[in-house]
C-alpha cells in the first residue's frame, strides 16, 4: 500500500515537471519526462512492485538466499577437497601417467610414402644417408628452404 502511493506521487511530480517542460516550448524532452514518470505507476498496476516487495522485505526469503549459498560455498569447499586428496584427476595419476610415458600407436605413420610417379615404391633411405642429409645442428638441410622461398617471393 505504501509502495503503491509512493509510485504514485513518484508518478505525479514527474507529470508535473514533464508539463512544466512542455510549457517552455521543449516538447521532445517533455516527451522523454513524461514517459519515464509513466514507468512507477505502470509497474503498481500490473502488480510487479507487490511482487517485488514481497520479496525484498520478507526475512525468509532471505533465509533462503542464505542457504543456497550456504550449499555453493559447501560444494566447492567439497571440490577443493577431493583435487587436494587426489580424487579424480589428482596429482598422483597424473604423475603416473606422465611417468609411463605415450608410446605411438603407429610410430611409421607419419612417414610420407616413397612412390614415384608410376607407383613403384622407393626403398627407404638408411640411417648413414640420413645422416649425411642432416646439417651441423642435426636438422636436415632443406628444411627451411621452402620458408625461404616464400619470403624471398615476398621480397623479406
Amino acid at each position: 500500500m505504501l509502495t503503491s502511493t509512493v509510485c504514485a506521487a513518484v508518478s505525479a511530480a514527474g507529470l508535473g515537471i514533464a508539463a512544466l517542460t512542455a510549457y517552455r516550448k521543449r516538447f521532445l524532452a517533455a516527451t522523454r519526462i513524461a514517459a519515464f514518470s509513466l514507468i512507477p505507476i505502470g509497474l503498481v498496476m500490473t502488480g510487479v512492485i507487490d511482487w517485488v516487495t514481497n520479496i525484498v522485505f520478507k526475512p525468509t526469503v532471505w533465509a533462503g538466499f542464505g542457504v543456497l549459498a550456504l550449499s555453493a560455498l559447501l560444494f566447492m569447499i567439497s571440490r577443493m577437497a577431493e583435487r587436494r586428496r587426489g580424487g579424480t584427476g589428482g596429482r598422483k595419476e597424473r604423475k603416473a601417467a606422465a611417468a609411463a610415458g605415450h608410446d605411438v600407436v603407429a610410430p611409421a605413420a607419419s612417414t610420407p610414402s616413397l612412390t614415384t610417379a608410376r607407383g613403384a615404391a622407393q626403398p627407404a633411405a638408411k640411417p648413414a644417408e640420413k645422416a649425411k642429409a642432416k646439417g651441423k645442428g642435426g636438422a636436415p638441410k632443406d628444411d627451411f628452404s621452402d620458408i625461404e622461398a616464400i619470403l624471398k617471393k615476398h621480397g623479406i
